[in-house]
């Protein structure tokens, strides 16, 4: 399924990660999650796993592995070459039915719809997230929006009180769990 990917080279295969080749491997792609252990003192690398179990997606959260990802065995063609591209690049990546049993709720909050907000966000609040959640820095939200950085920073400070929460991460974990962001 990969190796017909402009832009990925398969350089093996291995049953287990003791036969990989750290010098020439960016991205494993692995069906077993309970591999993990043996991952944790390697970091040339990042991890795709393959699995629909999502009780083994949670020890991914406790391991030393710094980039990984997580698909259905049942992944399309699309969605692996997807996932391999973007974990390559550093990112995380999840399928929502196995990763949204990870996402914790801060203090407590059980309710995962944009009406448990105490105070809901404003139109410009949830522009300034998504664009938060596409990467961009507190200049470029300021640029695309035409609004200056100050404002952007008031924005974000508003933000951090109604959901609750103390940085950006947290920010776009939490807009994920109330559908505030489309990624």
């Amino acid at each position: 399924m990969l190796s017909g990917h402009s832009q990925i080279r398969v350089v093996g295969e291995s049953v287990n990660l003791e036969g990989v080749n750290e010098n020439e491997t960016e991205v494993v792609v692995l069906a077993s999650v309970s591999s993990v252990s043996a991952q944790a003192g390697k970091k040339d690398y990042a991890v795709l796993f393959l699995t629909d179990d999502a009780d083994s997606v949670q020890s991914l959260l406790n391991s030393k592995v710094q980039t990984w990802g997580v698909l259905s065995a049942e992944a399309t063609q699309d969605e692996l070459v997807a996932g391999v591209l973007a974990v390559g690049e550093g990112l995380w990546v999840g399928a929502p039915s196995l990763v949204r049993r990870l996402m914790r709720f801060p203090r407590g909050v059980e309710s995962s719809s944009e009406d448990s907000l105490i105070d809901p966000l404003t139109a410009r609040e949830k522009e300034v997230l998504q664009l938060m959640a596409q990467g961009l820095a507190n200049k470029q939200i300021a640029l695309s929006l035409g609004i200056s950085e100050h404002t952007v920073k008031f924005h974000l400070s508003s933000l951090y009180a109604k959901l609750g929460i103390s940085s950006r991460t947290e920010a776009v974990r939490r807009g994920i769990e109330l559908g505030l962001i489309s990624l």
